[in-house]
């Protein structure tokens, strides 16, 4: 089905083909403009089936087989049939048939029965795999009929090897067929209780949620409690794949700053065991409030009644299981206990990340309501699929593309289309429905290599728009498109992130297995990249709380920080956008809060500016937990999260927030460079202490009179390897050269001239020039420094 929505037209271009390169770095489309020769097209070759696709006899492959083998159609046929059985009984997911050697078996074999196992797996492509789960114990079971396959088997076993009179035969069989049968009872009532326990946390859920809507006006501006669970409840086999995965949990500390509100007192519950230095550190940080907002340091107030920070006991209890933060919070009934002595008789509510299942149990012990979306609603939404089908419903402006994508055949058929639709586009990315943060992208830049390309566009220009798209040329160029790409793709696809996928067919396996979308890349020089926070409150109002471009210190597919707030798109016109994906989200069930990505580039023929609505998280971000720190080192506020930077107008919301206290917003606006995503293998030798200490000998600290300077966040003491930073000013130049200045004296500091450690720091220095628009030595005064120094920053 198409997910096109109301996608921006793209303008007709010259030529460009770009110099071929098997494995070429990231640079943007527009930059590749050398011209290269065609080249003779591929011979045709038998297409490979999905087996399950080929039998159901409709797909493309299927049929370009059937003609290209007519006159063995008959044994080929005969073959597939068993072979879909054999497959079926077993349950294999996925088996991919050669066209040709599957041709070749059927003609040296001449069947007139059944194959065999072996000679299945001779026409097997991913023959390994397959024959692993072929050979599974009792992988049979499993199919069509298995279980009764499986009794009798039993029975067949038991009466062949044990001796004795056939009446104690029987007897022992049925013995077995007993002891089996109440083991599976046992299991299917434990499936009943589980899922008896999750309807009931499913219908208390919504019972909360209706009460916490009917109070909400009361509740938010009242004394409240607010429990952080900043848990990722992704699908076991994305959360399989996610690095340290208790430190990502960890990197919205953020969240604490929202006892800023008078009215406000925060539980956060902590992925992991926080040293007694590093919760001082945070009462610290948090005890700024008073001295922020009279400019005076000894003003610092004592907040540790205003927020907990509480690590569950079964953080280390399940280390191979890759457990979300809600499911371990979940098997820690002490501080469950705790969380229930904490919030007697208070009104309170639960705010989580990437919804769970277990946030719904966790809540339901607690008996509070959930600020936040049903895990399957936020689970279908935040697919890259789901978010197309928001951004439709929205009507906003897509990017061209196509959602839902499961078979080989179906992403050949979809891109060959989108290319002929869309001449212009050079770069195309595939996008792997539930990965996130760029690991399960992949980009080919199709037009570079495309040696039909040049004929296609000259046949374009010659019959015009109108007689083009109705002539046979058209069909051609389709046919032709179509026989390159799979070689074209196994060649020039670049997964983000190649140690998980090192090759075309390691990613598209995910791809087809997870589905995806196809997806045009902006066809210009110069593409902003930024995000906006939103929330969705109870009663419905759709409230923006924070914008900002994306800094890409690991690539342009990769966020790793942002520059708050956003200046890259008029704030107006992102309202707009912004507020009709709320009203989408709100129409299909969403509640709390969420994040949308945009891309903005200037349109290569118009000159004017085109935004596209690209991604969708309904969860909590990392940058609206550094938007909340910002504001409480600013006591300032964000006009309607987009117009900022900080504004001395507070919104309507934040004006019942700080009903009786009134805070004084600063003289000047205020912009910030923040990011949860720096990283330094050196970082471990130095413990935080020294590190404060030598960056404030260094002159990087925060000015509370002037509201301006950098403020770490500290997520571990024990690998210590990776930190938090954000850099506050008044002019957005300043900001990125300060923010750029501070990871090289940091890198100086803590790495030995032989030892420099592994590091994201340069990227992120990089990305800063590039944003700049001007080199290291003459803006960041890096030419002053001694020659280590500029040794250092070459690393």
């Amino acid at each position: 089905s198409s997910a096109k929505g109301n996608i921006a037209p793209l303008p007709s271009s010259n030529s460009m083909v770009s110099t071929r390169k098997s494995k070429p770095e990231w640079r943007y489309p527009a930059q590749q403009l050398e011209s290269e020769p065609p080249q003779t097209a591929q011979p045709f070759q038998d297409p490979c089936l999905d087996w399950d696709i080929a039998v159901q006899q409709k797909a493309l492959g299927f049929l370009a087989l059937q003609d290209h083998h007519h006159s063995s159609w008959g044994s080929i046929l005969g073959f597939l049939e068993p072979t879909e059985k054999l497959l079926k009984d077993h349950t294999v997911p996925l088996a991919t048939i050669h066209g040709q050697k599957l041709a070749q078996t059927t003609s040296d074999l001449n069947f007139k029965e059944n194959p065999t196992k072996s000679e299945v797996l001779s026409v097997m492509k991913n023959q390994s795999a397959v024959e692993k789960i072929l050979s599974r114990a009792g992988q049979s079971c499993r199919g069509q009929g298995g279980s009764a396959g499986a009794a009798a088997d039993i029975q067949r076993r038991r009466l062949g090897a044990e001796p004795g009179s056939v009446q104690q035969q029987q007897q022992r069989a049925a013995g077995v067929i007993s002891a089996s049968w109440r083991s599976w009872n046992h299991l299917a009532r434990a499936r009943n209780a589980l899922r008896e326990a999750r309807h009931r946390h499913l219908e208390n859920f919504y019972s909360r949620a209706k009460h916490l809507a009917a109070n909400w006006n009361r509740i938010r501006t009242s004394r409240r409690t607010i429990i952080h669970i900043p848990s990722l409840g992704y699908s076991q086999h994305i959360r399989e794949h996610i690095p340290d995965l208790s430190l990502q949990q960890n990197l919205q500390m953020g969240r604490l700053c929202d006892i800023l509100d008078a009215n406000v007192d925060v539980i956060y519950i902590c992925p992991l065991a926080l040293s007694e230095e590093l919760v001082q550190y945070y009462h610290k940080l948090l005890g700024l409030q008073a001295a922020v907002r009279s400019g005076n340091p000894e003003d610092m107030a004592d907040l540790q009644d205003r927020f907990k920070i509480l690590t569950p006991e079964a953080i280390n209890s399940f280390p191979e299981h890759h457990m979300c933060l809600a499911t371990v919070l979940k098997y820690s009934p002490r501080t469950m206990q705790r969380l229930q002595a904490l919030l007697q008789g208070r009104d309170a509510y639960l705010v989580g990340g990437v919804p769970h299942l277990d946030d719904l149990a966790v809540a339901d012990e607690l008996q509070v309501p959930i600020l936040g979306s049903e895990p399957a609603v936020a689970q279908l939404y935040s697919t890259k699929s789901g978010s197309k089908r928001i951004f439709a419903s929205a009507g906003v402006p897509t990017p061209p593309g196509e959602r839902d994508i499961h078979s080989r055949e179906q992403l050949l058929r979809a891109l060959s289309q989108l290319i002929l639709d869309n001449l212009e586009v050079q770069r195309w990315l595939f996008k792997v429905d539930d990965e996130r943060g760029g690991n399960g992208t992949a980009f080919c830049d199709v037009i570079s290599h495309l040696e039909c390309y040049p004929w296609i566009q000259r046949e374009w220009q010659g019959h015009g728009p109108e007689v083009w798209s109705e002539s046979q040329a058209r069909e051609l160029a389709l046919v032709k498109i179509s026989q390159e790409l799979p070689g074209l793709l196994a060649q020039h696809v670049q997964p983000v992130n190649e140690k998980r996928f090192p090759t075309w067919e390691k990613f598209l396996q995910t791809f087809l297995t997870q589905g995806g979308v196809i997806e045009a890349f902006p066809f210009s020089a110069r593409v902003a990249t930024l995000t906006v926070d939103l929330l969705i409150e109870p009663t419905g109002e759709v409230t923006l709380l924070s914008s900002g471009d994306q800094l890409h210190a690991e690539g342009p597919l990769r966020s790793s920080g942002t520059t708050i707030p956003q200046c890259s798109v008029d704030p107006e016109v992102l309202e707009v956008l912004c507020l009709k994906i709320g009203e989408a989200c709100k129409s299909k069930g969403v509640l709390g809060y969420f994040s949308v990505d945009f891309v903005a580039f200037t349109h290569p023929q118009t000159r004017e500016q085109q935004v596209w609505a690209t991604d969708l998280d309904l969860c909590y971000s990392d940058q609206l937990a550094l938007t909340q720190l910002l504001l409480y080192l600013t006591d300032g506020n964000l006009d309607c999260g987009l117009q900022g930077p900080l504004g001395s107008k507070e919104s309507k919301s934040q004006q019942l927030q700080h009903e009786g206290t009134k805070p004084p917003a600063p003289s000047s606006p205020r912009c910030a460079v923040a990011s949860s995503q720096l990283r330094h293998s050196s970082l471990s030798g130095t413990s935080y202490n020294l590190l404060l200490h030598t960056c404030k000998a260094r002159g990087v600290g925060f000015d509370l009179q002037e509201k301006q300077g950098t403020v770490f966040v500290l997520y571990e003491d024990q690998k210590r390897h990776s930190l938090g930073m954000i850099t506050i000013g008044e002019d957005l130049q300043g900001v990125l050269l300060t923010f750029a200045r501070n990871l090289f004296i940091i890198h100086q500091e803590i790495s030995a001239p032989n030892m420099q450690g592994e590091t994201n720091f340069k990227m992120a220095i990089q990305d800063i020039e590039a944003i700049l628009g001007v080199t290291a030595e003459n803006k960041l005064g890096l030419e002053e420094e001694k020659p280590r120094e500029a040794d250092a920053l070459k690393e």
